[in-house]
């Protein structure tokens, strides 16, 4: 009779889930069409928190995040989940910064739908969920923990890279570093403010872990 009980309680679970997430995607559809309708700037109300199409939190996904996570057995950071929206992303969809326990994502992902904006946002909650499952363990950004994570959302077929047409800004990159062991140049905008290796010399003498060895140093120009 318990074993008979448990599976009710699970059945139940996974319908509760199913149905928040078929709402908050209807609530979506609602908010990205009424987004056609009405100035860039003014927010669009759907019934709970307003999804804004220009920047700031997004608390419709934030719901759908909580209860992805607690279901898929990260309920410890899942109500720390913050999803934003952030105009000064340019060519990238979508980022996920595990520290920070933030999802940011990219304005211009509304001219495209909202299974693109599912997607992406899926794509970056499945980072955080191989994250917390790793620990302190460092993991490749699409390594096979974030592949077990993306089946388990539902995006099992996801692929590292998105290939809607975002415009390109071309800067030039004046900054130059390179790897001391493979000789390998990174070009680069902006100074590194933090240690960064080079990950292929990682992963042929440390097993994939940051050594200072192969530490990138810039080049003067």
């Amino acid at each position: 009779m318990r074993g008979v009980l448990r599976q009710l309680e699970l059945d139940f679970t996974a319908q509760k889930d199913y149905l928040l997430a078929t709402a908050v995607a209807g609530r979506i559809s609602k908010a990205v069409a009424g987004q056609a309708r009405r100035p860039p700037t003014q927010k669009m109300v759907s019934g709970a928190p307003a999804l804004q199409s220009i920047s700031g939190r997004d608390h419709i996904l934030e719901s759908l995040a909580d209860s992805l996570l607690r279901s898929n057995g990260a309920a410890a950071i899942a109500s720390q989940v913050r999803v934003e929206w952030n105009p000064r992303l340019k060519t990238c969809a979508g980022r996920a910064n595990y520290r920070a326990r933030l999802i940011t994502l990219n304005p211009l992902l509304h001219e495209h739908g909202t299974e693109e904006i599912h997607r992406t946002f899926f794509h970056e909650l499945a980072h955080l969920l191989a994250q917390f499952r790793s620990g302190r363990r460092r993991i490749l950004p699409h390594g096979n923990e974030w592949r077990r994570a993306c089946h388990e959302l539902g995006i099992g077929d996801e692929k590292r890279c998105h290939n809607l047409p975002f415009p390109v800004t071309q800067r030039s990159r004046r900054l130059l570093y390179r790897c001391p062991n493979c000789r390998r140049d990174f070009p680069r905008v902006r100074r590194l403010r933090r240690a960064i290796a080079c990950l292929a010399c990682c992963r042929a003498h440390n097993r994939g872990r940051f050594d200072k060895r192969f530490q990138l140093r810039l080049l003067k120009l």
